[in-house]
């Protein structure tokens, strides 16, 4: 067979070392979503209530949270996000970015939930 397998990620830890949390027992549901950042756009501040990973197709992504912590990805580094965190993703490069992301949740639930009243 011709066919290579390479490990991009193995971890237990988001990206700011936190461990993550228990995986629910309940009926799970994995979620997949692609995401393009224009040049020198910014999301919202968010926090996610559930596992999630995703690879950097294109571009640097910098990631900050609410405290001031903050890293940046690369094109074709993985990375898992920080759990119950208030963040946001910044595209601080002159490309788009385009970020795929991962969900491990359960029906029905809010994978990301917005803090509009942060500013």
């Amino acid at each position: 067979m011709n066919i290579k397998t390479t490990e991009l990620l193995c971890t237990s830890h988001s990206w700011d070392g936190a461990l993550l949390p228990h995986y629910p027992i309940e009926k799970s549901e994995i979620r997949a979503c692609r995401m393009v950042f224009p040049a020198g756009e910014k999301t919202g501040w968010h926090h996610h209530t559930v596992i999630n990973f995703g690879i950097v197709e294109q571009g640097d992504l910098t990631i900050v949270c609410e405290d001031g912590t903050e890293r940046t990805f690369h094109e074709g580094e993985t990375l898992v996000e920080v759990v119950g965190t208030i963040h946001r993703g910044e595209n601080r490069g002159k490309k788009p970015v385009i970020l795929n992301m991962f969900y491990v949740a359960t029906p029905d639930v809010e994978v990301t939930i917005q803090h509009p009243e942060i500013h």
